[in-house]
């Protein structure tokens, strides 16, 4: 699929989740952001041109298969918007830069084009998320809590005793909390999206 079919699909699902501001979100990603464009990390899943759109939708894919396998239902509405803007961090974090890599097969140094991280607006990842789309939309405690905890155990702060029990408090009191974070690690990891 193009990146141009990537991001008409991301902006359909987007549109089924009925929220004030949801119109001013999708106008600020495209006008304000380069989400559409992004790469998802500098080195692992989707460091490439779109790969934070196409690992967005990829998150999205995998909650609604895992939805079936909890006991709790989980609303669509807030899976979706959960999936598709967890990662909404990312977005002009990273710039593209350069490096010196080793051709392993010439054995020659070759400056090969890189992302780097160019973070203007330092707050953290999940909570970032939960920041910047709660200036456009309302969410609810639930959706705070899957955004902000959708790293688990490798978000920095988890590490912590306060964290680990912050997180542990998270994942008990709401099903979509482990279900987003199963659902993005399953992309990075096993789909490498």
């Amino acid at each position: 699929m193009s990146l141009q079919e990537e991001k008409e699909r991301f902006i359909s699902l987007a549109k089924t989740i009925d929220r004030p501001g949801l119109i001013q979100l999708l106008d600020y990603l495209e006008t304000e952001t380069d989400f559409y464009t992004a790469p998802a990390s500098t080195a692992f899943h989707g460091a490439e041109e779109g790969g934070l759109l196409v690992h967005s939708l990829a998150v999205y894919d995998s909650l609604m298969t895992l939805r079936q396998a909890f006991s709790q239902e989980l609303e669509q509405e807030s899976a979706c918007l959960c999936a598709l803007f967890h990662d909404l961090c990312k977005a002009n974090f990273y710039r593209k830069g350069f490096r010196n890599r080793k051709n392993e097969t010439t054995g020659q140094w070759e400056k090969v084009e890189v992302y780097e991280i160019d973070d203007q607006l330092p707050l953290g990842h999940g909570e970032k998320s939960v920041m910047l789309l709660q200036k456009f939309i309302p969410l609810t405690e639930e959706e705070m809590l899957a955004i902000r905890w959708h790293m688990g155990g490798f978000d920095d702060t988890a590490r912590s005793y306060a964290g680990g029990q912050s997180l542990s408090g998270a994942m008990k009191r709401y099903a979509l909390v482990p279900a987003l974070h199963m659902a993005d690690m399953a992309t990075c990891y096993f789909a490498g999206k």
